[in-house]
């Protein structure tokens, strides 16, 4: 049943590394040594998960039916990112393309089909309304991002992921005395058919997104899509429409935005997904004027692939070392992009070597997929559950006085008022200033926005608690309790529900609530619960258990990718397009389509931390430096 045991293997010196951290972690823990030391640690860490924590949702090679029966004939696409995913390995052509099922860190027969009692025990709505509701309203600021970060994560997993739905549903049953009364309906996910006579107790899922870092969340997970949203000019443009002085995405009859992905809408984006189609059309300009004799679907082809690779480098080398504020991120994330020989030498001289990246970076270092073809994960799904980000309030500014405009409730910049403020008066240059000096929530307990509690979604009218759903999903698909997951990705699990919230003292309250819940047994934590509980390293926005999920799969998306792992070269993207990705970031990306933000960013270290306000923002509800607007939500 685990066919497609990783096959990777680590080199005798790499053995010797994992020997060595795995020692001096006995006695201090990765986060706790000094930044470099840290950066080492967490890379044998790395090449230790990437031996132990991959496995192919497919049975086998011919199950997963990736032999080369569909050969390229369009050679566009040699130098081009198919809109499916396809060829992007010329080897295993539908290895992370639209319809490919998710992988998964753990073996299947650990992942397999809950019991029905297992899925409902313990309920999972009870578990929302005892760990997840905001106390009396009260909402828990992360004061070390801006609420521009949370809306970037939802931007990425909206190009990496979505699962499909079957026509059948769960009735969830609701705890006796539930103020919603009766029941909640939730389309089940569908399962593959059955390959491999493995997948009935361990079902395959498919991934309706393409698994690659391609922004295929900007130019959807099929070429048709990709078709409509692309103007006749010749110049490879998207469709933009224009409403006065700014560009919008076009809508269509419905009012739905005419882009990639389009479900769970918001002001947030509306925001990144207009960002990226103006950074799309400039990266074409600047392609139309060096190359003046380039066709329509040569000049899109490289802008794609310009764009889709200057947001892995702002997501790996910005928004990461923002959420994961510690000194070995910052190093290690860096290395990721650059390797140690660092931006300035490997700018001006190129990689000093043309394989490691360690000393060069992942780009450019040759794609290599562990062992196993590469896909994105079930776990890797469940810890970017990341709803507790999105605050129930947003505070609007003005981006050249600073003056407080309004603060609206966020659901009403949801689906298809989305475009709302937008529409009455605000500037995108607002909007992008307001989510720079607002606060989203941090990722713990009774943080979750009210309104995703009690969502009405227009698509299929349905009412739902996503946090239920967060907790139901996981059990559905066969993600590991807490303290198992923690148990296969070697760490050691709580034995008490006190040693689980930091130890006895640190938390009763919580860990006394837990055990009430889970009827004592702590084997019972959901793993979204239980990274929710669990104390930060410092600077962590998120669960140091989530994180060992991330330290594989980040660097994977990378490594798996031919377009950066492989080909990531002068020729593939052009010289200008080359340098456009290496020297460019998101404060170029926003002061390139709204300069009215370009000095308020002047002093901006990161982006996705909270930016330097304006004087006219400054004591809005009383506070001089730092801006809770979304705390208190009105102007004292």
């Amino acid at each position: 049943m685990d066919a497609q045991t990783p096959s990777f293997k680590p080199s005798l010196f790499e053995r010797a590394g994992i020997s060595v951290t795995h020692l001096v972690n006995r006695y201090v823990p990765w986060h706790k040594l000094p930044g470099l030391l840290g950066a080492f640690n967490l890379g044998f860490l790395r090449v230790e998960l990437r031996g132990l924590n991959l496995f192919d949702g497919y049975a086998s090679p011919e199950a997963q039916g990736n032999a080369v029966t569909d050969p390229l004939e369009d050679q566009r696409f040699l130098g081009a990112r198919h809109s499916d995913g396809k060829f992007n390995s010329l080897e295993m052509p539908r290895m992370g393309c639209a319809g490919m099922r998710f992988g998964r860190n753990f073996p299947r027969s650990k992942t397999g089909k809950p019991t029905e009692e297992a899925l409902w025990t313990p309920n999972p709505r009870m578990i929302s309304e005892k760990f997840m509701v905001r106390k009396e309203g009260k909402f828990i600021p992360a004061t070390t991002l801006n609420l521009l970060a949370a809306a970037w994560i939802q931007f990425q997993t909206h190009d990496w992921f979505q699962h499909e739905n079957s026509d059948e549903a769960f009735d969830i049953p609701l705890p006796e005395g539930d103020k919603w009364g009766g029941h909640m309906s939730l389309p089940k996910t569908k399962p593959d058919d059955v390959l491999d006579p493995s997948d009935v107790a361990c079902p395959g899922y498919k991934n309706t997104n393409t698994s690659w870092w391609d922004s295929s969340q900007i130019y959807g997970s099929s070429e048709a899509v990709t078709q409509t949203l692309r103007t006749t000019h010749p110049d490879g443009k998207l469709l933009l429409t224009t409403n006065g002085r700014e560009q919008f995405l076009p809508r269509d009859d419905q009012g739905n935005p005419l882009t990639g992905f389009n479900t769970n809408w918001w002001i947030g984006m509306e925001m990144l997904h207009t960002l990226f189609a103006l950074e799309h059309n400039s990266i074409c300009d600047a392609l139309r004027g060096a190359y003046p004799d380039w066709t329509g679907d040569q000049i899109f082809d490289k802008a794609r692939l310009i764009n889709a690779a200057l947001m892995a480098k702002i997501h790996t080398v910005e928004w990461t070392p923002a959420i994961l504020a510690h000194p070995a991120l910052q190093i290690g994330m860096a290395v990721n992009w650059w390797g140690l020989a660092g931006e300035k030498l490997t700018r001006l001289v190129g990689r000093l070597s043309k394989t490691s990246e360690v000393l060069s970076g992942i780009p450019g270092s040759g794609v290599d997929h562990d062992g196993v073809p590469y896909s994105l994960t079930e776990e890797f799904v469940s810890v970017y559950r990341m709803h507790s980000l999105v605050p129930d309030n947003i505070a609007f500014f003005s981006a050249t006085t600073g003056q407080h405009s309004s603060t609206v409730p966020t659901v009403d910049t949801t689906f298809s008022r989305a475009q709302e403020p937008l529409d009455k008066g605000l500037s995108f240059a607002d909007v992008f200033y307001s989510f720079g000096i607002n606060f989203p929530g941090a990722i713990t307990n009774h943080n979750y926005p009210d309104f995703l509690r009690d969502l009405h979604t227009p698509s299929d009218g349905l009412r739902r608690d996503l946090a239920t759903v967060d907790i139901l999903r996981d059990r559905e698909r066969g993600v590991p309790r807490y303290c198992e997951f923690r148990r296969m990705l070697r760490l050691p699990a709580p034995k008490t529900f006190d040693e689980l919230v930091g130890g006895a003292g640190v938390n009763d309250e919580l860990a006394r609530a837990l055990e009430e819940a889970y009827g004592g047994d702590i084997e019972a934590v959901d793993a979204l619960v239980g990274s929710h509980s669990e104390p930060l390293p410092k600077g962590f926005g998120f669960s140091e258990t989530a994180f060992r999920i991330f330290v594989l799969m980040a660097s994977r998306r990378l490594k798996s990718d031919r377009f950066i792992a492989g080909q990531w070269n002068k020729e593939t993207y052009t010289p200008q397009g080359f340098e456009w990705v290496q020297s460019q970031g998101m404060k170029d990306v926003l002061g390139r389509h709204f300069p009215e933000l370009r000095e308020v960013l002047k002093k901006s270290k990161n982006v996705f931390a909270p930016w330097e306000m304006l004087e006219g923002s400054r004591g809005y509800d009383g506070v001089e430096t730092k801006m809770p607007a979304v705390v208190k939500g009105k102007k004292k």
